[in-house]
């Protein structure tokens, strides 16, 4: 080595054959450089760290039936793994919106699309949220198709940093655009007991929410790991097995992330506004991952049936199949809906 070469730094060990740190999965983390590593990962089952795998794109593909020339909307723009699937059969001629409110993961995104050669003529990008749809409408003239994947990405969940896992240790943060709003740790320290059981049932139909409430109220909370702990003290005189508790942290988890984001709120605004960003003829597809998403996206659809807006609306939500679900655990609660306007 020349003296003048950089010292070398070795990369942080750990124990056993697999890194378990979300840290520590450097090859994870580096998928130009370990692809073969990644698909050893996916083929367990399991999502590779900083990633996430696109639920139901074939169904999504056939509902929105993209073609050349057509203007589209990704809502929820994530990974982008369904970005990139619909973009080239927008073209030639065609072009997509993506919208996400996640200041650390959207420019990721962005350049992982734009090194596939999706140019700004083709590939639009903005941070923002659903209250912005009209101004986008009136940039891109109308939308013949929109999709909006109500699931948290896989790179958000796996993160300790960002609060979204009960599984290893962070900040109890749970926002996914951190520059702005309360902490779940600051929203806990704020509710009292029965406020607290109101939100564990609306916002994940937690059956323990009442013992849950108990114990955690009026706790020093700070962490994921706080949270988890005194959840699993709440539920050790519930008598539950090992999968009891585990769902019961997941819906402790998704309900502080809801309204931490207010997300419920945040989708009754986007149903509202859906039609009038739609082009005649214009389809949407909606991928729900929990009961109070999938109820505001039925009533939604079937009012605007009703009343005329929408042409055909799903009669019932259709589910991964059982090669997904086996492949891709997370896939497992998705529900996925759709509608039409009427064609001129």
């Amino acid at each position: 080595m020349c003296p003048d070469d950089p010292p070398r730094t070795r990369r942080p060990r750990y124990k056993g054959t697999h890194p378990r740190r979300f840290a520590e999965k450097y090859k994870e983390l580096s998928p130009e450089q370990h692809a073969a590593e990644l698909e050893k990962v996916m083929a367990r089952g399991h999502t590779p760290a900083g990633t996430h795998r696109s639920i139901m794109v074939d169904e999504i593909l056939a509902m929105l039936d993209p073609k050349p020339g057509e203007v589209a909307l990704d809502a929820t723009l994530g990974y982008g793994g369904h970005t990139r699937e619909l973009l080239p059969r927008l073209l030639p001629g065609g072009r997509l919106f993506g919208v996400d409110v996640d200041p650390l993961e959207l420019p990721r995104t962005e350049a992982r699309l734009r090194d596939l050669g999706f140019g700004e003529e083709v590939f639009t990008v903005r941070r923002m949220n659903f209250a912005g749809l009209p101004r986008l409408r009136a940039e891109s003239g109308g939308f013949d198709l929109v999709l909006a994947d109500l699931g948290v990405s896989s790179m958000q969940i796996d993160n300790p940093a960002r609060g979204f896992t009960w599984k290893a240790e962070g900040p109890l943060d749970l926002r996914l655009n951190p520059q702005r709003g309360r902490s779940a740790a600051e929203l806990l320290a704020s509710l009292d007991e029965q406020a607290l059981a109101d939100l564990l049932v609306e916002n994940s139909d937690e059956p323990h929410a009442t013992a849950i409430a108990r114990e955690v109220h009026g706790q020093t909370i700070r962490t994921t790991r706080d949270l988890a702990e005194h959840v699993r003290s709440a539920l050790r005189a519930e008598r539950l097995d090992d999968d009891d508790v585990k769902r019961a942290l997941q819906r402790t988890f998704q309900a502080l992330r809801i309204a931490v984001n207010d997300e419920l709120t945040v989708l009754d605004q986007f149903l509202s506004l859906l039609p009038g960003v739609l082009n005649p003829g214009g389809r949407v597809a909606i991928l729900t991952f929990h009961s109070g998403e999938d109820r505001r996206v039925k009533k939604a659809f079937q009012q605007g049936l009703r009343e005329g807006l929408y042409a055909e609306v799903a009669a019932e939500p259709q589910r991964a199949s059982a090669e997904e679900r086996r492949s891709n655990p997370r896939s497992t609660s998705a529900k996925l809906r759709w509608a039409r306007l009427p064609r001129p």
